[in-house]
């Protein structure tokens, strides 16, 4: 925005109040406590925060109310351009089950399955036995992973049946359900659309999202491995038939579902920008908010589908405040300490927080998106492993470690794709945890007694008297050599040093 000349403006809740998407906007606006129910979600806040600074657009980010047919009709009764399609195509592939009706009529390739608005149990188990087992109960208006459930075996269909409304309607607020066909080793694909306000509508081609956790995506890449130009050409057709289908405007992504032989059937459009679009733009050399601002100005694509072109390969890791040993459960707490890779010509890191910021259990504990690009698949790879050995990060768990063991993995490196990939790969990516080595800690006991003597130097040389002896962190005694302990932690482990100063230097034990 700042590069296009265009100010902005930042809406935040009391827990964001010194959060960097607040620090680097022209101006910001509070909008209540740190619930979302009370803050971003609040539509009459949002509207008006814009009307209150004279806004002229509200871009809805990834999340909250990017999807809201509700929130899109706010901003168009409040004469504000809403940054995204139109409230029909929202609304449109709002309801899965709708979106399923309107692709079949476009032509576009579905999943068997049902559809259909009758809802009685009895009826939905028919229609799961004639599909054949398994299939995949999901919430008509779900998703982040949220009301879906695996039905192996004809008996298991009505208590599972239950157990998804249910927590449809705690989640959506509708228990209406759709029932697929279960592939058994999917891959998840997905195609990055544009459309403009005259009618002119493109792909930029694909990613890959098959690397999962309960439906949410570690890693993605662009472009998908093994991809044939025809089959890219097919899928990015069908992309665009989709979203021509709804009059769709700005940046969209429809996904696929992918069997290992190269067929694919749509699983739903989501109508915002997507979490992992740094990959698309790194493989294009565009930048997707930018065309979004231009189109959501009336102005037409700036490419046509023959000037997009493909170069090198990318890959976005999710880096995360959680713990990965212990289901994902995610971590809250200070970042003691942050210090991301250097960011050059292969190397980009997207981040909402800096040093010193808190990771609080209101929002997604996502700490930053870790884009890497290079000439081909294997020198990203390498670019990735390298950028997350050199990641720090301190004062929260983080799921680094993880990643490189699946950046690594044999099944990934090779490109032996699935959504079932972390599940399949479990002993290569969980291994057993060992002891650490008692040199880890007394590594880290210097590192910590070292910034300790770095820091009183630094204060001495701003002193009135930088020769005062009190400045010194050499643990000088009148009568006896100086001992203290320091407790360090490390997941569950923790560890005492004994330090003993010498004059010398330090012994540790």
């Amino acid at each position: 925005a700042r590069r296009m000349g265009i100010k902005t403006v930042a809406v935040y809740s009391e827990a964001d109040a010194n959060a960097r998407h607040v620090r680097m906007a022209d101006e910001a606006v509070l909008i209540g406590p740190a619930a979302v129910k009370e803050s971003y979600l609040v539509i009459d806040k949002i509207i008006g925060a814009a009307r209150q600074t004279g806004a002229q657009a509200i871009h809805p980010g990834y999340g909250f109310l990017s999807e809201n047919e509700d929130f899109c009709h706010a901003c168009d009764e409040a004469g504000i351009v809403f940054i995204g399609p139109p409230v029909a195509a929202i609304h449109a592939m709002g309801s899965k089950s709708e979106a399923k009706k309107i692709m079949g009529a476009a032509g576009v390739p579905l999943t068997p399955g049902y559809h259909g608005d009758d809802q009685d149990p009895e009826l939905l188990k028919r229609e799961a036995d004639d599909i054949g087992y398994p299939v995949l109960i999901k919430a008509a208006a779900g998703g982040g992973g949220k009301g879906m459930r695996l039905v192996e075996k004809s008996e298991d269909f009505l208590d599972l049946l239950g157990s998804c409304k249910r927590e449809a309607i705690s989640s959506f607020g509708d228990q209406h359900v759709l029932i697929e066909k279960y592939l058994t080793r999917p891959r998840h694909i997905e195609i990055q659309v544009f459309g403009d306000t005259q009618g002119n509508c493109v792909y930029l081609f694909e990613r890959d999202c098959s690397v999962q956790r309960r439906h949410q995506k570690v890693l993605e890449e662009a472009p998908a491995p093994g991809m044939t130009p025809e089959r890219r050409a097919a899928m990015g057709q069908a992309a665009v038939d989709a979203a021509k289908a709804v009059g769709y405007v700005g940046a969209g992504t429809v996904e696929f579902i992918a069997n290992q032989d190269g067929t694919f059937y749509f699983m739903e459009m989501n109508t915002r920008l997507q979490v992992e679009h740094p990959v698309t733009e790194m493989i294009t050399g565009l930048d997707l908010v930018e065309w979004q601002l231009r189109v959501a100005s009336g102005e037409p694509l700036p490419l046509a589908q023959e000037q997009l072109q493909i170069r090198g390969h990318a890959l976005e890791a999710r880096i995360y405040a959680e713990d990965p040993d212990k289901g994902f459960l995610p971590s809250t707490g200070k970042l003691l300490h942050l210090s991301p890779p250097a960011e050059n010509l292969h190397v980009r890191v997207d981040t909402g927080v800096e040093e010193g910021d808190e990771i609080s259990p209101h929002y997604d504990p996502m700490i930053a998106k870790l884009i890497v690009w290079d000439q081909n698949r294997d020198r990203a790879l390498a670019r990735m492993l390298q950028a997350l050995a050199e990641y720090r990060v301190a004062g929260v768990s983080n799921n680094i470690s993880f990643l490189s063991r699946l950046t690594a993995c044999p099944a990934f490196s090779g490109a032996d794709l699935d959504t079932g990939l972390i599940e399949r790969e479990k002993a290569y990516l969980f291994p057993e945890a060992k002891a650490t080595p008692i040199e880890v800690w007394q590594v880290a006991a210097l590192a910590e007694l070292l910034r300790e003597a770095n820091r009183g130097a630094a204060k001495a040389r701003r002193d009135e008297d930088p020769l005062s002896p009190w400045h010194a962190r050499d643990g000088w005694r009148l009568n006896a050599s100086a001992k203290r302990d320091l407790i360090f932690r490390l997941g569950e482990e923790q560890q005492t040093v004994n330090v003993a100063y010498r004059a010398d230097g330090y012994t540790l034990t």
